[in-house]
C-alpha cells in the first residue's frame, strides 16, 4: 500500500486511459478523490465512473465534462445532471449494483472508497456506506481509499490495509444531509403511515421529510426493530427514547441493520464503534431470504405518482428524470408478504403547488413497482389498502385519498375500469 496526502495526489499514477471507476455513494462519497477526478480526469482521458446516489454537490454538468458518469437514477444532487443530459441512467435496483459489478456489467477497473482510520489490526471501516463498496473492492484492479479521520468506525464490513493500493489521508467532514423541512402535508402523511407501526414492528424507511416526521411519531412505541437500506438522524432519537431495541426480531436481535447512514454529524458520532448499529451490504439488507425471516416488517417508500390501478412511478416526471428504483421493489415485496407486516407507498396527493394530482389515471413515467406488488398507498388524505383488491375497488380507494379537487375527474377516468372490471 502506498500512502499520499491529498495535496500530493496524482491520479495519473493509478488511473489509465479508459478506466472504469466505481465510487462509494451517498454520505460515503470520497470527496477528495472525486475532486481530483474532476480536476485531473481530462488529462488522463476516456474515463467513466458509476455512483448510485450523490449528495456532495460535486457532480455538476461542468464538472463531468472530462469523464462519463452513470448511475441507477437521479437521486440527490445527480438530478441536475439529468436535466443537462450529462448522466447515463442504468435502471436497476440498488441490490443489483453489487452483482452487476461482480458480473462486469457495471465495469470496475478502479474502486474509489472512503474509509475510517485503521484499528489496531489494520482494519478500516467503510464507515457510512456498505451497500456495494465491498463488491467494487473485490472486482477492481486498483483500490484507492480516502482515509478520513472524521469518518466513524462502524461495525460491519471492514477493509484491511493490505487490500488498498493507494491510501489518501485526509481530515474533512463527511458529506452531510441535514433533516428536511417538514410541512403540514408531510405530518399528515406521516400520521397515516405511523398508524401501521405497532410495538415490536420492524421498520424500513428512507430519509426525507415524511420519514423524519413519521419517526417522530414513534417515540411511544416499544421494542421496534430496524432493518433498512438507509437510516438518518431520526434513528438516534428513537434509540435514545427507548423505542428501538430490536429485542423482538428473530434475527439480529439488539442490532439495527442498515447499508447506509445518511444524516449529520450527530448520527455519525452516535454510530462510531456502536454495536447497536451494523452496516451490511445489499446482499443482506435487501436479500429476499433475509427479509422473509422478519415478521411484522413495515416498509415505507416514496413515489412520484400512483395510477388508479396501483402502479407506482418513483423515477420520472414527464420528461424529467428525478428519482430512481433504489430499493423500493425489494422492500415493497418483503413488507407485503411479511406476517403482520405492511408495505406503504407514501406520497403527497398533489404536485406543482397543488395544480397536478399525484393519483393519476395514467402514469407520466415508467412503472417502478408493479400494481401486483403494491400494498398500501398513503397520502395526506388517508390510506388506501390495495393488496388483494380488485382493479375496480382499487380505483375507488385511491380516489378517496386523492385531493378533493381532482376526485371528480378521476371518477370519470375510473368509470371504464369500474364498468368492465379491468
Amino acid at each position: 500500500m502506498r500512502t499520499v496526502d491529498a495535496p500530493d495526489l496524482d491520479l495519473a499514477d493509478v488511473l489509465r486511459p479508459g478506466d472504469r471507476i466505481v465510487i462509494g455513494q451517498a454520505c460515503g462519497e470520497p470527496t477528495t478523490l472525486i475532486e481530483a477526478l474532476i480536476q485531473q480526469g481530462r488529462g488522463i482521458g476516456g474515463l467513466s465512473a458509476f455512483i448510485a446516489t450523490s449528495f456532495s454537490g460535486l457532480f455538476t454538468p461542468e464538472a463531468t465534462e472530462s469523464f462519463e458518469l452513470s448511475s441507477m437514477g437521479a437521486i440527490g444532487a445527480l438530478r441536475s445532471l439529468t436535466k443537462a443530459h450529462r448522466l447515463t441512467v442504468i435502471p436497476c435496483h440498488v441490490s443489483q449494483v453489487g452483482p452487476l459489478v461482480e458480473a462486469d456489467v457495471i465495469g470496475c477497473d478502479v474502486a474509489f472508497v472512503q474509509v475510517s482510520p485503521p484499528d489496531e489490526d489494520g482494519n478500516h471501516s467503510f464507515g457510512l456506506i456498505s451497500d456495494y463498496v465491498r463488491a467494487a473492492v473485490a472486482k477492481a484492479h486498483v483500490v484507492v481509499a480516502e482515509v478520513n479521520e472524521r469518518v466513524p468506525h462502524t461495525h460491519g464490513e471492514l477493509l484491511h490495509a493490505s487490500e488498498i493500493d493507494l491510501a489518501v489521508h485526509v481530515s474533512r467532514p463527511p458529506v452531510e444531509v441535514p433533516p428536511a423541512r417538514i410541512t403540514a402535508t408531510d405530518e399528515a402523511i406521516a400520521e397515516h403511515a405511523a398508524a401501521y407501526i405497532e410495538d415490536g414492528s420492524v421498520v424500513q424507511t428512507g430519509v426525507g421529510a415524511v420519514p423524519d416526521a413519521m419517526l417522530r411519531l414513534l417515540h411511544d412505541r416499544r421494542d421496534l426493530g430496524v432493518h433498512s437500506g438507509m437510516l438518518g438522524d431520526g434513528l438516534v432519537e428513537l434509540i435514545e427514547a427507548g423505542a428501538v431495541t430490536n429485542a423482538r426480531k428473530p434475527i439480529d436481535q439488539g442490532v439495527s441493520i442498515t447499508g447506509a447512514l445518511i444524516g449529520t454529524a450527530r448520527l455519525y458520532g452516535f454510530a462510531h464503534r456502536n454495536p447497536l448499529i451494523r452496516m451490511t451490504p445489499t446482499s443482506y439488507t435487501h436479500d429476499a431470504g433475509v427479509l422473509a425471516r422478519l415478521d411484522r416488517l413495515v416498509t415505507i417508500n416514496s413515489a412520484m405518482e400512483v395510477d388508479l390501478t396501483g402502479q407506482v412511478n418513483a423515477e420520472q416526471s414527464g420528461a424529467s428524470y428525478v428519482g430512481g428504483t433504489g430499493g423500493q421493489v425489494d422492500f415493497v415485496r418483503a413488507g407485503a408478504r411479511s406476517p403482520g407486516g405492511r408495505a406503504i407507498t407514501a406520497l403527497p396527493a398533489t404536485a406543482r403547488g397543488g395544480t397536478v394530482s399525484r393519483i393519476t389515471a395514467a402514469l407520466s413515467g415508467p412503472v417502478t413497482t408493479a400494481r401486483s406488488d403494491v400494498d398500501v398507498v398513503v397520502t395526506e388524505f388517508g390510506a388506501a389498502e390495495l393488496k388483494g383488491r380488485s382493479l375496480a375497488e382499487r380505483t375507488r380507494r385511491l380516489i378517496a385519498v386523492a385531493h378533493p379537487d381532482f376526485q371528480e375527474d378521476l371518477e370519470r377516468e375510473a368509470h371504464t375500469i369500474q364498468k368492465r372490471g379491468f
